[in-house]
């Protein structure tokens, strides 16, 4: 059912096991092949308890919704600056964040604090005007900004994301096998998620020394994070042993991994694993990261079979604004970060 990155045997019964990404091929459980979510619960659950990482593989999304978002991207980063600037990040967590915009604050993994050497155009679920949640003005439920004069960027990003929903959507039975939950526990809490899809341009990066990123290390605010894999490597990995492993981009798949929010929901027992971003290619590098989170008004309390012994979870319940309001909170401060690693921006 599935092999890692350096060999074809199931991480979980390997001696360097936890220094090797694994891969799901989901094509069989997405067929409704006898037995292959009881295999593929399993693997999840290592992936996720041990690793924080893996690959997917026949996934069902087309080559060409791939293609097009990086194509998005291109356009989109090729625009002049001040084009770009018209579209500035908003309260709403949408819009353009320039190169060196965004700075991943002081960690016992990095000690620098230089600004990161990646741009960004962020974009949320596509609302209308007369949504209700436009109306009301309620936070990160605003409009997406968009360049007009070229609605491909639109178009491109938008039939990406759907896409990419349905994906993660199809995952969350195997999340909840991997909990020893009834599969379709999620379901309410992922009715209408949030999400969001970073489009990122990060421009060759001239040697420097090491604590020079393109993204420095930290782990994802989201519940899943889904990372289309594209011909210009960059991404390392820091495992839960230390260890930092250049991800390898995989033709055609999936680098998936958890972020903070589902590391808070199942009470640490699901890993958000560090990573970075270096590119010294010589190659301009673009990346599609699609974050997906759980409803707006979901109230995330610790997973029952999450709890401890004692019954007392290590974090209350909260909801998906809370929890975005105090990201941003913690990401400004000026104070030390959880376990030493900074939570980075959608």
């Amino acid at each position: 059912m599935s092999q890692t990155i350096y060999a074809p045997s199931l991480a979980a019964i390997r001696p360097n096991a936890k220094e090797e990404i694994p891969v799901l091929d989901i094509g069989p459980y997405l067929a409704g092949v006898p037995d292959a979510y009881e295999q593929l619960v399993k693997e999840m659950r290592y992936a996720l308890e041990n690793i924080g990482f893996y690959f997917v593989v026949n996934h069902g999304i087309s080559q060409n919704l791939i293609d097009g978002v990086f194509e998005s991207a291109r356009i989109f980063h090729a625009l002049p600056l001040e084009q770009k600037m018209g579209l500035a990040f908003n309260e709403h967590n949408v819009g353009y964040v320039p190169l060196k915009g965004s700075t991943t604050r002081h960690s016992a993994l990095n000690t620098n604090n230089k600004p990161n050497l990646v741009e960004s155009f962020f974009v949320k679920r596509d609302l209308n005007a007369d949504h209700p949640d436009v109306v009301a003005g309620k936070r990160f439920r605003g409009q997406n900004l968009w360049p007009q004069a070229h609605p491909e960027v639109r178009t491109l990003a938008m039939a990406y994301a759907a896409a990419a929903e349905r994906l993660g959507v199809s995952l969350l039975p195997l999340y909840a096998g991997a909990l020893d939950l009834p599969r379709d526990w999620f379901a309410p809490a992922f009715s209408e998620p949030m999400f969001t899809l970073r489009l990122s341009h990060y421009p060759q990066q001239p040697p420097a020394s090491d604590d020079t990123f393109g993204l420095a290390p930290h782990t994802d605010t989201s519940f899943m994070t889904l990372l289309p894999q594209n011909k210009v490597q960059g991404l390392s990995v820091r495992l839960p042993n230390g260890v930092w492993v250049n991800a390898p981009a995989m033709p055609g798949s999936f680098l998936v991994n958890g972020g903070d929010l589902m590391r808070r929901w199942t009470n640490d027992r699901f890993l958000a694993t560090p990573h970075r971003v270096i590119n010294r290619s010589g190659q301009e590098r673009y990346a599609a990261p699609f974050f997906l989170d759980c409803n707006y008004d979901w109230s995330m309390a610790c997973i029952p079979t999450c709890l401890p012994a004692d019954g007392k979870p290590s974090y209350p319940p909260i909801a998906y604004p809370e929890y975005l309001a105090w990201y941003r909170a913690q990401n400004y401060a000026d104070k030390p970060t959880k376990d030493g690693v900074q939570l980075s921006a959608y």
